[in-house]
């Protein structure tokens, strides 16, 4: 008896409940042949009818030792939710996982009207290409991510592509590359990394000067705002989204190095499928409007998906 069915185990309390099909599968918010379906499962399942058919409806003898569970089944059921609310303290904040950049750049912008209108939102940070471990191991419910394919039970949808360069202060430019940078003299430069998971700056140098593996000199500034702030006061060079430092530029406080040399980062929105999605629960359908914002507020800024 390990492998009974919930769902018709609920709709044989609801049948007791309600006294006929059709209240039974209006308070289910199913259809009357789905109850009997169901039903019909579970009495092929124990080889004999739990329900004579009749009116009044009546329960056969098994059919009142599965009420029994059924019961026992909904209380347990309501418990553990009880216990979960109090373990959140109630809290219907909706966890999500960002890349640092974005969340210093298009994300609030785009969850602007959302949080106004009152929804609680959890913001968790972290490289582009970790947010997605966030979903996977059941932390997050939704993430932006460089992660192109869905996982089991999840769906995607693309957001854009935030260019990358790579910059630096004129006065950093004239100290430390009056010949500019190049293949030879990029190890003695130092660079600016967001962190130890920051691999941006290896793959500009790779992809500008044909060098696999480079070792760099790194400067690490945690923080995204920081991080220009650093470059602009002449630090080091940093790799950068041109979203994030196009003012900069516009006011001669950077100057991007290798123009032609961009790293292009596509970003994708991951969320759990949440309930069913005919009748989806509350949480999906503000989940599906986060997602929905996210990829408005991505279209307005980001390069088009390729």
């Amino acid at each position: 008896m390990n492998d009974l069915d919930p769902a018709a185990l609920e709709c044989l309390a609801a049948l007791v409940d309600e006294g006929s099909f059709e209240r039974a599968a209006a308070r289910l918010a199913i259809t009357q042949s789905a109850v009997s379906q169901r039903l019909r499962a579970l009495e092929a399942r124990l080889g004999q009818p739990v329900v004579v058919r009749a009116r009044p409806l009546r329960l056969t003898e098994p059919g009142k030792v599965l009420l029994r569970f059924a019961r026992q089944w909904q209380a347990l059921r309501a418990d553990v939710a009880r216990e979960l609310e109090a373990a959140g303290g109630g809290d219907d904040r909706l966890p999500i996982a960002v890349n640092a950049d974005s969340l210093a750049t298009w994300v609030p912008p785009a969850l602007d009207a959302l949080v106004h209108e009152g929804v609680s939102l959890e913001l968790v940070v972290d490289d582009q290409d970790f947010t997605h471990d966030w979903l996977r191991q059941g932390a997050v419910l939704g993430c932006v991510s460089t992660v192109r394919r869905a996982l089991q039970g999840c769906r995607v949808t693309p957001l854009g592509v935030m260019p990358y360069v790579a910059v630096a202060s004129p006065a950093f430019i004239a100290r430390e590359l009056p010949q500019g940078l190049h293949r030879r003299n990029f190890a003695h430069v130092p660079f600016l990394v967001f962190n130890r998971k920051d691999d941006m700056q290896a793959q500009w140098v790779s992809r500008a000067f044909g060098v696999r593996s480079p070792r760099l000199r790194e400067r690490f500034v945690p923080s995204s705002d920081a991080y220009v702030r650093a470059a602009v006061m002449g630090w080091g060079v940093g790799v950068a989204p041109l979203l994030q430092v196009r003012t900069h530029l516009e006011r001669g406080e950077l100057q991007v190095l290798h123009p032609d040399v961009r790293l292009p980062v596509a970003l994708h929105w991951h969320q759990w499928k949440l309930g069913d999605e005919r009748r989806p629960v509350a949480r999906a359908s503000l989940l599906d409007r986060i997602g929905q914002a996210l990829a408005a507020g991505a279209c307005q800024v980001l390069e088009p998906p390729s």
